[in-house]
């Protein structure tokens, strides 16, 4: 046994695990990671963020968000909203871009142009503007998050 003791101290996980084969996951650095901004908060400005984004509170600026957005029934933004994919259950004064999936929830209020690829509208759902789906490629959403 003395042996077995030795060679365990002279081995590292990273060899054990490429010696028997074994495959691990690659870890993504911003898997489960979201923001939020909490009802009562009121943010005046532009927010860019590179994963998911959940809104309570209210924005006024532009919203840029490389993952998914969901606007909640109390959240409002007064401005531009571009993102890969959207849930929208409040308010919104200003275009929508989405590059793959917007969802307009029977509490949502739009006001300005949607362009997306899939829209999904729940009944009484209200939408003023122009929509115009496509398979256009919109720009890449988390090259505009970086500064």
């Amino acid at each position: 046994m003395p042996f077995v003791q030795k060679i365990g101290y002279l081995c590292d996980k990273q060899l054990i695990v490429k010696m028997m084969g074994i495959k691990q996951k690659e870890e993504m650095p911003n898997a489960g990671l979201h923001n939020t901004l909490a009802f009562g908060t009121t943010v005046k400005g532009n927010i860019a963020t590179e994963t998911d984004f959940r809104l309570d509170g209210r924005v006024e600026g532009d919203v840029v968000c490389g993952g998914k957005i969901v606007v909640g029934p109390k959240g409002c933004v007064v401005g531009n909203v571009t993102s890969a994919n959207a849930e929208i259950l409040g308010e919104v004064e200003g275009s929508v871009r989405i590059s793959a999936k917007l969802v307009l929830k029977a509490t949502a209020v739009i006001k300005g142009d949607i362009y997306t690829r899939t829209l999904e509208i729940e009944p009484n759902a209200r939408f003023n503007g122009v929509c115009k789906m496509t398979e256009e490629e919109f720009p890449d959403v988390s090259s505009l998050t970086k500064s």
